[in-house]
C-alpha cells in the first residue's frame, strides 16, 4: 500500500513535466502546418470519406444504416488505440538521452504519449459530429455517455502502451511485429463491414475475445441508436470491455515496473 501511495505522489510531483511532454508532442505533430490542430478533425474526416466511397456500395445491402457514421464511430475508437500505442512503443527508447542525464520517472514518457493520443481522439470527435450532421444522424442523450466508453479504451490503451514500451527496450523487433498485429487486428474488428459477414465461429471469437469490438460496439450504440451488437448481450459487451481494460492495465504496469530498472542498460 505504501508503495502504491509513493507511486501516486511521484505521479503528482512530475505532473508539470508530463504536461510539457504532452504539449510538445501536440506542437511537434502540427509544426509548420497552416491548419494546425484542425488536421485532427480533417484527417479522420478525409479517411472516412475515402473508405465510405470504397466500402459503402459493398455493405449497404447488409443492412448497415448510415454507413459513414458506422465507419467513423469505429475509426474514432480503433485509431485512438492504434496511434497511441504506436507512439508509446518508442517512448522509452526515444527519451534515452534525457533518461541518461537525470532522474525522471520512466512511465512519464509513455503516459504522455497516451494522453496526447486521447486529446487527438477528442478532437476527432468533431469530425464524427460533422459526419452525423451531414448524414442525418440522430443526436440523442446517449452521446453524453461517450466518456464512459472512451475511459475503458483509455485504460486498455494505457496498459498496452506500457507493456509495449517496456518490451521494446529489450526486443526492438516488437515495433515491427506490432505493426503486423495491428493490421490483422484492424481487419478482425468490424470497422467497415458487419460482423455478420464473418463465419459463425469467427463471430464468437471476435465478439468475445477482441476488446476493440467491445469499445467500437459500445460507441456505435451511442452514435447509432438503432445499432444492436450481434452474438453477444449488451451487458456482456460492457463487462468484457471493463475486464479487458483493467486486466491489460495490470499486465502493463507489472511488466513496466518489473523491468524499468534495467532500461538504462539497453537504451
Amino acid at each position: 500500500m505504501s508503495l502504491f501511495v509513493a507511486r501516486i505522489k511521484g505521479f503528482v510531483r512530475f505532473k508539470d513535466l508530463m504536461g510539457q511532454l504532452v504539449s510538445r508532442d501536440l506542437k511537434l505533430k502540427y509544426r509548420r502546418s497552416v491548419l494546425g490542430y484542425l488536421w485532427s478533425v480533417l484527417n479522420p474526416l478525409f479517411i472516412m470519406i475515402i473508405m465510405a466511397i470504397v466500402f459503402s456500395k459493398m455493405f449497404t445491402r447488409a443492412s448497415i444504416t448510415n454507413f459513414p457514421v458506422y465507419l467513423m464511430s469505429g475509426q474514432v475508437m480503433f485509431n485512438f488505440m492504434n496511434l497511441s500505442t504506436k507512439s508509446a512503443i518508442q517512448s522509452i527508447n526515444g527519451s534515452a538521452s534525457l533518461l541518461k542525464k537525470t532522474y525522471v520517472p520512466k512511465y512519464v514518457f509513455t503516459v504522455s504519449k497516451i494522453i496526447s493520443g486521447l486529446i487527438d481522439c477528442v478532437f476527432s470527435m468533431g469530425a464524427l459530429l460533422i459526419v452525423m450532421l451531414f448524414t442525418g444522424g440522430e443526436f440523442t442523450w446517449r452521446l453524453f455517455l461517450f466518456p464512459l466508453v472512451l475511459a475503458q479504451n483509455f485504460v486498455f490503451t494505457m496498459g498496452l502502451g506500457l507493456f509495449l514500451a517496456a518490451t521494446n527496450v529489450f526486443f526492438r523487433d516488437i515495433q515491427y511485429i506490432y505493426n503486423a498485429i495491428t493490421t490483422a487486428w484492424l481487419y478482425l474488428t468490424p470497422m467497415f463491414y458487419p460482423i455478420e459477414a464473418l463465419p459463425q465461429n469467427l463471430q464468437y471469437i471476435v465478439s468475445h475475445l477482441n476488446p476493440m469490438y467491445s469499445y467500437v460496439s459500445q460507441f456505435r450504440m451511442l452514435t447509432l441508436p438503432g445499432f444492436v451488437p450481434v452474438g453477444i448481450s449488451i451487458m456482456w459487451l460492457i463487462i468484457i470491455g471493463i475486464v479487458s481494460a483493467f486486466l491489460m492495465l495490470i499486465i502493463g504496469l507489472w511488466v513496466f515496473v518489473k523491468t524499468q530498472d534495467k532500461f538504462i542498460l539497453y537504451i
